[in-house]
């Protein structure tokens, strides 16, 4: 599966000034006095689309850089925006996921889910993160995109889904940061990807009448984001206690691997249900 995170690759200089060779951690700044890259908003396209959110980039030494030729995991500055992005190697048959501990690992429950209708993963987010909270080096969701600390894919993949609320719950937000932010990433996600499924994950708890509150109403919260957005939201906000899957709890808030292995086929369920399984 791809990660946003990427090694460094070696390109020739000729391409230098308009593809970034860095980890999703690392930020370009311009130099003194030198113009900033255009902004614009993206164009529409067809979810899949791999070389239309921007134009071939013309480097300082006059060479256009076509991104349709980079390798995989290279970072390119999208001239419709201004943004680094990243290079993905099979856009079409790939998924956004954007989130936080609970997507992070590799054998994650909602990666797994996407796996499952036929998707490649390529994850934006940190643990730690949510739609406000931070985990002091990197931003919530819509901080994050903004300065760089990690970078969407290049082009235009079929489904973007947005799972969290678990951090925002830990660390004290109010339903309106929540509610605002949450709106703002969407409208963002909206703009950069106007071809793509949206859908929405909450925020995986033990239920109001089983010790999880605070999440459950996050997660009830955000499902009301959601459907302000007429995006397709799935409450897990008492999965853990509706489906028994307490005892495959590593912490008081993370799944062991069976426990992982059952939530991803639950949520692969659902979500298939919707009709996002890959086309």
């Amino acid at each position: 599966m791809l990660q946003a995170s990427t090694r460094a690759l070696l390109i020739g200089p000729v391409i230098a000034a308009s593809v970034f060779l860095a980890g999703c951690g690392a930020t370009t700044e311009p130099a003194s006095g030198a113009a900033a890259a255009p902004r614009a908003a993206a164009p529409v396209a067809a979810p899949g689309e791999a070389v239309a959110a921007g134009s071939a980039v013309v480097s300082d030494l006059g060479a256009a850089v076509d991104p349709a030729s980079l390798p995989a995991g290279a970072l390119y500055r999208n001239p419709t925006n201004g943004r680094d992005e990243v290079i993905v190697g099979n856009i079409a048959h790939t998924a956004l996921l954007i989130g936080d501990s609970q997507s992070e690992p590799q054998a994650s429950w909602p990666r797994r889910a996407l796996t499952g209708l036929g998707y490649d993963v390529f994850f934006c987010g940190k643990g730690g993160t949510g739609f406000v909270a931070s985990n002091g080096t990197t931003g919530n969701y819509v901080d994050a995109l903004q300065r760089g600390d990690w970078h969407l894919p290049y082009g235009f993949p079929p489904l973007v889904l947005i799972e969290g609320g678990g951090n925002d719950a830990k660390q004290g937000a109010s339903n309106e940061q929540i509610s605002a932010n949450a709106d703002r990433l969407i409208t963002t996600i909206k703009q950069r990807y106007p071809g793509a499924k949206l859908a929405m994950v909450g925020t995986l708890g033990k239920g109001a009448d089983h010790g999880g509150a605070r999440r459950a109403e996050v997660d009830a919260l955000l499902g009301t984001v959601a459907a302000d957005h007429g995006i397709p939201f799935v409450s897990v906000g008492d999965w853990l206690t509706r489906y028994g899957l307490e005892s495959q709890l590593k912490d008081t808030v993370h799944m062991n691997g069976e426990g992982h292995r059952a939530l991803g086929e639950l949520l692969g369920d659902r979500l298939a249900k919707l009709g996002l399984r890959l086309s």
